[in-house]
């Protein structure tokens, strides 16, 4: 199957014009000033860009692919994902987490949903592991779930710095942290620590020890929350200075920010003002994550779902609120994850990478198509395909 799109500006992310994409299949064969439809084809499909802007697919690499949250009983615990959920929102590429229960989220079941989620049209990897300490792999050990599970690309949400975690000292983390490398180095894999930081005023510290006093590299880890609250916001910036990567979290609700959760768009302005390089920076939305309240005796008092669509929706507002220019803001959710967990077909448009592709109305940014592994999963707006229980 061949698809020739045509007359639409591309960002790579970075911006190289107007220009004409041939998908051969599932891939990017070519990018030209201008290509004709090849003659002798009948299945080929010709699409009309213009007044579009062409980006990469976007990567969310933290989603509770199937559901999460029971915080406040079992009544809480939040539905999976849905095909269009993540579709609709741009969202070509997911990695799936389980978050604080990691006893009725299990890891076979994770991994069912990526394959699920696979079958539908996108693409979907998984960290080993939840919140706790040991962590629950599917083998014995990290090294393992890293080398003879395809899925199976890192490890996490691994909790510190919050009540909810296992309270994990500097030696675990440290631990963590070498089987991962190790099963990395040995499968091709990016083998990151996914960390989840909690509101303690501990913060960083726990990963600041660990890198001072270890061999492990500082870019093993990939904090995330890092916008929860002012203090870890600033203790972010400081991390990536010394070469970390911090990830913002796109979900919230307005009292989250009326109480000091710092807005991803505005936040990744003041970060690129402090000098921090975007290519250290990434968003994700901790989409089906519940999104619980507690008061000062950590008492559950209500909780919201987090929803994929705010990816796209924080660097929307960076560009037109925060004036970052379009180039660089995407890169949160394309190149950079990309490079960050060693997806090397994933995050830019390139001859040989997956057509995975995002349309932009060019005088909105509003999504307009979707296009995921070379299948139209989304066309002017209106869902095109649906998961395999949407249809009813």
């Amino acid at each position: 199957m061949l698809t020739l799109i045509k007359n639409g500006e591309v960002y790579t992310p970075n911006y190289i014009g107007k220009k004409d994409l041939l998908i051969v299949n599932d891939v990017i064969g070519y990018i030209e000033d201008e290509i004709s439809a090849p003659e002798g084809f009948v299945k080929i499909q010709v699409i009309d860009a213009s007044g579009k802007i062409i980006v990469p697919g976007f990567i969310d690499s933290h989603v509770h692919i199937i559901g999460g949250g029971g915080e406040g009983g079992f009544k809480t615990r939040t539905p999976e994902l849905q095909l269009t959920d993540a579709t609709t929102a741009g969202i070509t590429t997911i990695v799936g987490v389980i978050g604080t229960d990691g006893t009725t989220r299990s890891m076979p079941d994770l991994i069912a949903k990526a394959k699920a989620l696979a079958e539908e049209g996108i693409t979907c990897f998984v960290h080993t592991g939840s919140y706790q300490v040991p962590v629950k792999s599917v083998f014995t050990n990290i090294e393992d779930d890293l080398i003879l599970i395809d899925q199976i690309i890192g490890v996490g949400e691994i909790a510190i710095a919050d009540h909810r975690s296992s309270q994990p000292t500097a030696s675990d983390i440290a631990k963590i942290a070498a089987s991962a490398r190790v099963g990395g180095i040995l499968s091709g894999k990016a083998g990151i620590v996914n960390i989840h930081i909690g509101d303690s005023p501990t913060k960083l510290s726990l990963l600041e020890e660990v890198v001072d006093t270890t061999d492990i590299p500082i870019r093993q880890f990939h904090p995330t929350h890092i916008n929860r609250n002012n203090e870890l916001f600033y203790a972010g910036i400081e991390f990536a200075k010394k070469g970390g990567f911090v990830d913002f979290t796109t979900s919230t609700v307005e009292r989250f920010l009326d109480k000091g959760e710092m807005k991803c768009s505005k936040g990744l302005k003041i970060m690129l003002d402090h000098g921090v390089p975007i290519e250290q920076i990434t968003f994700t939305s901790d989409g089906q994550a519940s999104l619980p309240e507690f008061n000062e005796k950590g008492e559950f008092i209500g909780l919201q779902v987090g929803k994929v669509s705010t990816l796209f929706k924080e660097v929307r507002d960076a560009i037109i609120d925060e004036n970052i220019p379009l180039e660089v803001a995407i890169k949160v959710i394309t190149s950079n994850p990309a490079k960050v967990l060693k997806l090397i077909k994933k995050g830019s448009i390139n001859v040989g990478m997956d057509a995975d592709l995002v349309f932009l109305n060019k005088e909105s940014l509003m999504i307009d198509s979707v296009i995921s592994k070379g299948q139209m999963m989304v066309r002017d707006g209106k869902v095109e395909v649906k998961g395999t229980f949407e249809s009813y």
